[in-house]
C-alpha cells in the first residue's frame, strides 16, 4: 500500500510522522505493539532501504498510523555514516510525501481483552510500542490494571513523558513509574526514582500475577528476563521485542551441550572470506555473523521486511518460523534461520 504523510510533529529528539492511505481508502487495522514496514528510495543508495518502525499510537478512530522516529547521528569516535533512514525521514519526508509500506505486522502484541494485569517495561526507543499498548487498553479495557515502567538517562532522552502522563490522568488503572539514571536539576518532579530499571524495581512495584511486555536494548531485557525467571514468573507470561543484537544467557548456551544435542555446521561467508563453525547455541545465522564481526544488512529480525535476504550457494537452512517476506529463488532470510545441513555457503 502507499501511505501519504499528512503532518509531522517534534518531541524530545524524535519526530512523529502521521501517515494515511494515499488513495483515501480505509486504513488497515492493527494490534497494539505491531510495526509498519516501509520502503524508502534514498538518493545514493543502490537499492531501496527497508525499515520497520513500531506504531506509536492507538487512535480511537482508525484514521492514521503514527511513526515516532529518532534522528540517529553517527556513533562517536567511529567513521560510520549516521542513520540513513532516520535522517532521510527527518530531512526529506514532509506533508504530501508518499511512502510504500506493508500492512502492520508483528507478534509482539497485547491482547487488550484480557483481565490479567499487564506490565509494560521499556528503555530508550523501546517505549514506542508501549504507548500503543497503553492507549489501546485505556480505550478498550480501562478496568485492566497496567504498569508503565520506563527508564531513561534524563528528561532530554525521554520521549512521550507528557503523553503517558495524560493517558494516566484519563485512566486511573494505569500506574506510571519513570526511572532516570542521571537526572538533572530540570527533571525535578518529573521522575519517580533514580537508577536503572531492573527486576528488583519490577518486583517492588508489581505484587500480583501479571503478564510482562519488554522492549528495549538487549542487555536491558536480558537482565529483567533473568530476574523475572528467578522470581518464578513463567516464560509463557513474558513477551519481548528487541532493538539491536539479541543476547543469550550462559545457561541457554550450555543447554544443548548439557543434553548432548549440540550439532555443528560449517558456514562459509564468501564475500567476507570467513569459514566458521556454528552450533545451535550461536542462534540464528544473523546473530552468528554479527558475533564474528560480519555485519550483513537487516532490519526487522522477524522475517517480515526481507532486508537480510542473501544468496545461498550450497546447503539448506532450517527456518525457525515461516518467513512473511517473499524470498527470491535461491535466497534465504538469515534473521530467522539456522543451518539445516552440515555445510552452508552464503553470499555474505
Amino acid at each position: 500500500m502507499l501511505l501519504s504523510a499528512v503532518r509531522a510533529a517534534k518531541a524530545v529528539a524524535t519526530t512523529f510522522f502521521y501517515l494515511q492511505p494515499e488513495d483515501k481508502e480505509e486504513i488497515p487495522n492493527f494490534q497494539p505493539g505491531q510495526f509498519l514496514t516501509i520502503k524508502l528510495d534514498i538518493p545514493g543508495q543502490d537499492k531501496p532501504v527497508i525499515r520497520t518502525y513500531s506504531l506509536s499510537d492507538y487512535p480511537e478512530n482508525y484514521e492514521y498510523y503514527r511513526l515516532s522516529i529518532k534522528r540517529e547521528p553517527a556513533p562517536n569516535g567511529l567513521d560510520v555514516m549516521p542513520g540513513i533512514a532516520s535522517n532521510f525521514m527527518h530531512d526529506r519526508i514532509q506533508e504530501g510525501s508518499v511512502i510504500p509500506a506493508k500492512p502492520p505486522n508483528g507478534k509482539f502484541v497485547l491482547d487488550v481483552q484480557k483481565s490479567i494485569p499487564a506490565v509494560l517495561i521499556s528503555n530508550g526507543v523501546g517505549i514506542t510500542p508501549m504507548i500503543s499498548m497503553a492507549k489501546a487498553c485505556s480505550l478498550l479495557n480501562p478496568t485492566r490494571p497496567i504498569w508503565f515502567v520506563h527508564g531513561a538517562r534524563d528528561g532530554n532522552f525521554h520521549a512521550f513523558r507528557d503523553e503517558v502522563r495524560e493517558i494516566s490522568r484519563q485512566n486511573h488503572n494505569l500506574n506510571v513509574h519513570f526511572r532516570y539514571s542521571r537526572p538533572t536539576s530540570e527533571d525535578r518532579g518529573k521522575y519517580h526514582s533514580v537508577g536503572y530499571v531492573d527486576a528488583a524495581l519490577i518486583q517492588e512495584l508489581v505484587r500480583q500475577e501479571a503478564e510482562y511486555f519488554l522492549c528495549g536494548s538487549p542487555s536491558f531485557m536480558q537482565s529483567i528476563m533473568q530476574g523475572l525467571k528467578e522470581s518464578g514468573v513463567p516464560d509463557s507470561r513474558v513477551f519481548f521485542e528487541s532493538f539491536g543484537k539479541p543476547m543469550k544467557t550462559q545457561s541457554e548456551k550450555q543447554t544443548a551441550m548439557a543434553t548432548g544435542d549440540e550439532k555443528f555446521a560449517e558456514i562459509v561467508f564468501t564475500k567476507s572470506g570467513k569459514t566458521l563453525t556454528w552450533q545451535p547455541s550461536d542462534g540464528t545465522i544473523l546473530e552468528f555473523a554479527e558475533a564474528n564481526d560480519i555485519n550483513p544488512p537487516f532490519s526487522c529480525r522477524v522475517g517480515v521486511c526481507g532486508t537480510c535476504m542473501c544468496k545461498i550457494r550450497e546447503g539448506v537452512v532450517a527456518y525457525q518460523e515461516e518467513p512473511t517476506a517473499t524470498t527470491d529463488r535461491g535466497s534465504v532470510l538469515i534473521c530467522i534461520s539456522q543451518p539445516g545441513t552440515a555445510k552452508l555457503v552464503l553470499d555474505i
